[in-house]
């Protein structure tokens, strides 16, 4: 009798054991994540009746909490709506948060930790904490001019300080209104982002940085170069045999440069002048020469491969491993697996403006308290140094060569030093083309660096011819008095 009862006994503590170890592991380990949760709909209505911090631009409110008369006290509001939505995002009753409003959510909610002293001077008052503001960088105008330049074309531009890494604008289209996400009818709220995600145009996704990523074509050519430099065996004058088709190997299939032409007149080409043109043929005979390691490497140096939190979450850029000769040829032009954001190829360009150097990209600048504290302040940070200060130097030379006398001219502005390089990528979607121009000015003291993407087809031509004016129109905006 006495051995039943203890096995009782043991099975009756073992289970009080294994509840206050649940119980422990929600209210105090797991409970700031269950509290973070977008599924936590107890803890979203309590915040709709708080006053959530604003999201703010050069000063200016991209999000804001309006107080209305009914049970939820504040209303989000979006007053520039389509301009800001990717990076904003958006504050729903019912599908969650995304962009700025998810990254930040404690900070804007007022519970993160280090807003422990509004959160007691609630508790002692007995009301809700007030939340946060952000003080984003992107710069207004910056911003308004890369959104007009783009027009009614889809894809994305990225505009960054290079000797910071501060993100000065971030435009993807098309995009949404936020606003329509945010009102307080659960049905209203549902229909329009049903609307939305089905909408085959994909406006609720950032393409800066997230998304379907974009091959690279002729604008990974950069890093081609950067590795073929920093190797130590090559420099812009080495030559490389110029036919006019390449056939690859154990394949008959073949590369061709654009227009299935020549690089050139001459049976040789030099690197440069391949950069300049932006051919295919010697791009791929290096990359035999160089092999995938090395160009790997340097693809990660840049930031490949990387889960990075600017604070929002980019989605890392792809240098695919384990390439046969025929896949790495075509990887040397941005095709074949590789992929990337916008983003990752503005951190390109602007590591090459800054001698070298690469900055960690961030698009906040401060989290102020509402009673004017700083919580949270940008400092900059080195990400990698993947270029020696000759190397960035002779590849920015060559990229302002890119503009004045090679394929990338359309990006030039009168009066300005301009270096850039263009791409146009294949899909693999029919005629689909996704056209690229990326550089940086002044090329002598760059204050911004640039990745424009702009997705087309076949008929609209080239990176030169569709994204370059892109850029000019932004440089010129920028840099006028």
């Amino acid at each position: 009798m006495i051995t039943p009862l203890r096995k009782v006994g043991i099975a009756i503590a073992v289970l009080f054991g294994l509840l206050f170890a649940s119980s422990s592991y929600l209210q105090v380990i797991a409970a700031e994540d269950i509290a973070d949760d977008d599924r936590n709909v107890r803890k979203l209505y309590e915040s709709f009746s708080a006053e959530r911090g604003q999201i703010l631009a050069g000063g200016i409110p991209l999000a804001e909490s309006v107080p209305v008369d009914n049970q939820f006290s504040f209303l989000r509001t979006y007053p520039y709506a389509e301009l800001y939505a990717p990076v904003v995002g958006y504050y729903t009753l019912t599908q969650g948060n995304a962009g700025i409003e998810s990254a930040l959510n404690p900070l804007l909610t007022g519970r993160a930790d280090s807003q422990v002293i509004e959160q007691l001077r609630a508790l002692v008052t007995g009301s809700n904490p007030q939340g946060a503001s952000v003080m984003l960088s992107i710069d207004p105008e910056i911003q308004q001019l890369a959104w007009d330049a783009l027009g009614d074309k889809k894809g994305s531009v990225v505009i960054m300080e290079p000797a910071t890494g501060r993100v000065l604008a971030m435009v993807s289209k098309p995009s949404y209104n936020p606003n329509l996400l945010a009102a307080h009818s659960s049905s209203a709220v549902l229909e329009s982002y049903l609307e939305l995600a089905d909408d085959p145009d994909n406006p609720l996704a950032n393409r800066a940085i997230a998304g379907d990523l974009y091959f690279p074509g002729s604008v990974f050519k950069t890093i081609m170069m950067a590795a073929a430099l920093e190797s130590g065996d090559f420099t812009a004058q080495s030559e490389f045999p110029n036919p006019r088709e390449l056939e690859l190997p154990l394949s008959t299939a073949v590369v061709k440069n654009s227009g299935s032409r020549l690089c050139g007149g001459d049976e040789f080409v030099t690197l440069e002048d391949a950069f300049r043109l932006s051919c295919n043929i010697p791009f791929a005979e290096l990359s035999l020469e160089l092999g995938e390691a090395a160009i790997g490497s340097m693809a990660d140096s840049f930031g490949f491969g990387a889960t990075l939190e600017i604070p929002l979450t980019v989605t890392p850029s792809v240098f695919p491993r384990g390439l046969d000769q025929a896949q790495l040829m075509l990887s040397s032009f941005g095709q074949f697996d590789v992929r990337v954001t916008p983003l990752q190829i503005a951190m390109v360009s602007s590591a090459v403006a800054n001698g070298g150097t690469l900055m960690k990209p961030s698009l906040v600048d401060q989290v102020i308290a509402p009673n004017l504290r700083v919580v949270d302040e940008f400092e900059p940070q080195i990400y990698s140094r993947p270029l020696s200060s000759a190397t960035a130097a002779e590849l920015s030379r060559m990229m302002v060569d890119n503009v004045q006398r090679g394929v990338a001219g359309n990006a030039g502005v009168a009066g300005l030093s301009v270096a850039g390089k263009t791409g146009t990528a294949e899909t693999g979607i029919g005629e689909g083309r996704t056209f690229w121009f990326s550089g940086f000015a002044p090329a002598e003291n760059p204050t911004i660096a640039i990745a424009i993407a702009v997705e087309g087809d076949r008929s609209e031509g080239t990176g030169n011819a569709v994204a370059a004016p892109i850029a000019n129109t932004i440089f010129a905006g920028v840099m006028s008095p």
